[in-house]
């Protein structure tokens, strides 16, 4: 076994590793850009969220002999220098933490098997992976045994492959005038999919949101009635456990009830919110998430998990087969319940439950804990520290925060939240601004681990100052 310390910088490389003997220089190129990689990471506190410029290659298009190794670690620090870096103790803005060191790791190897999650001849351990590991989810969250899912490539394609899902049970595949029902804080990506679908301009219908920004059950019953009687069929009724700019989870349990009154599919896109599902001190604030018959989950939004890693899970794994399964003439039968290509939109996919499967093991039940209760600790920290008589607060019961000054219009809000991020980026502290309701607030996520309570009081005292400019 050659140590790290022998391995030596080479010049070339070869196109493909060789499939007959170890191959030095391949060892040798992966450790150089490991290395690489480890030394921008460990430089993200001395540097801000977001680099001075954007530093990229002078050439996009291939050479005419390819490029040495030397020239190819070379483009790649490129690329780095001019990245944005989520391991900063200010990057605050989204809900894009840190990588886990393990996912950094599988990330490669998944790389280098090159499987595809497509069949299962194509990736004997990994589809089985897949199958179990989306049961253990579903069984986390209450689901019933005949639950199953499939991993896609974000939230908003788990979504959309939910909305398919539904419509497909509900049998209004060739109705055109069907709808779907959602809140009006529920995620942009419910747009997309009903342009998808190929439904109505009309056919995603909100709901208004109570001063919790949750639901508004009675407003939803009224809505759901007038649709009935105006012969506009329910795909589904979304519930969203973990708003995007304020973190609210709406009555999962009341909407479960009410979805099972009236035999409509209840989606939850849980997105944000589902992970704190896995640890027993957190579970409770996505009470009724059991009840479901869809839920989309995004690791990768307060875990660590390197994207993309989203699971749509659904309460009966048949249901995905029938919407999904076309039949695969060029492959051997599955040796499972289906081929991954059938259990949804995706074909061909790498086997990104990998990095799930190996950055969960590297946390553990206690690790996982720490991280979904620390992220909701530095939430409720910096809501006791903002000043309420100052700001409007916009929050919920996980790890987002949104705020904007009292006392001022619309106009003035906009100007507030443009100069005071553009302030507070040239102090290494990066939050988001988005618009919500009638103005744009900034935001903060706290899901990243390295943010301490003094970066916190940091963003406190120059939002202070901020009102006083």
């Amino acid at each position: 076994m050659v140590s790290t310390a022998q391995i030596k910088p080479v010049t070339t490389l070869t196109a493909f590793a060789s499939s007959d003997e170890f191959d030095p220089k391949l060892q040798s190129f992966l450790h150089e850009a490991c290395s690489q990689l480890c030394k921008w990471l460990g430089d993200a506190s001395n540097r801000g969220p977001l680099p001075l410029g954007i530093s990229f290659p002078n050439r996009v298009a291939p050479n005419q002999h390819g490029l040495s190794a030397d020239e190819l670690l070379g483009q790649l620090r490129l690329i780095m220098e001019g990245s944005y870096q989520p391991s900063h103790p200010g990057a605050l803005a989204h809900l894009d933490p840190p990588p886990l060191t393990a996912c950094i790791a599988s990330e490669l190897i998944c790389a280098g098997l090159n499987n595809n999650l497509l069949a299962e001849e194509l990736s004997p351990s990994l589809s089985r992976l897949e199958r179990d590991l989306c049961r253990w989810f579903a069984n986390c969250l209450g689901l019933p045994s005949t639950s199953s899912g499939v991993a896609a490539s974000g939230g908003s394609l788990s979504n959309l492959m939910a909305l398919v899902v539904a419509r497909y049970q509900a049998g209004l595949n060739s109705d055109p005038k069907a709808v779907v029902i959602a809140s009006a804080d529920a995620h942009i990506s419910f747009v997309k999919a009903i342009r998808v679908m190929g439904l109505m301009d009309d056919a995603l219908v909100m709901v208004p949101t109570d001063a919790n920004g949750i639901i508004l059950l009675d407003e939803l019953d009224n809505i759901f009635n007038e649709l009935n009687k105006k012969g506009r069929k329910c795909i589904a009724v979304v519930a969203t456990a973990g708003t995007t700019t304020r973190g609210a989870i709406d009555p999962l349990q009341d909407l479960s009830a009410y979805c099972s009154g009236k035999g409509v599919w209840l989606h939850v896109d849980a997105a944000i919110g589902g992970v704190f599902a896995l640890s027993e001190a957190t579970s409770s604030l996505v009470s009724g998430i059991s009840k479901a018959d869809s839920v989309t989950l995004n690791p990768q939004k307060v875990l660590g998990i390197p994207k993309t890693s989203s699971l749509l899970l659904v309460a009966q794994s048949i249901h995905l087969k029938q919407a999904f399964s076309t039949g695969l003439p060029y492959m051997e039968p599955a040796w499972g319940e289906a081929h991954g290509g059938e259990m949804g939109l995706q074909g061909s996919r790498a086997a990104e439950v990998l990095k799930l499967w190996l950055g969960l093991m590297q946390l553990g039940d206690e690790g996982i804990s720490e991280l979904l209760e620390r992220a909701i600790k530095r939430r409720c920290y910096l809501e006791e520290k903002l000043d309420s008589l100052k700001f409007n607060i916009v929050s919920g019961p996980l790890h987002l925060i949104s705020f904007s000054p009292k006392g001022i219009d619309r106009n003035e809000a906009s100007k507030w939240s443009a100069s005071t991020r553009k302030s507070l980026l040239e102090n290494n502290i990066m939050l988001s601004r988005p618009f919500y309701q009638d103005r744009y607030y900034l935001k903060v996520v706290l899901g990243n681990p390295h943010t301490t309570t003094a970066h916190l009081d940091k963003l406190t005292e120059l939002l202070g100052q901020s009102l006083v400019e």
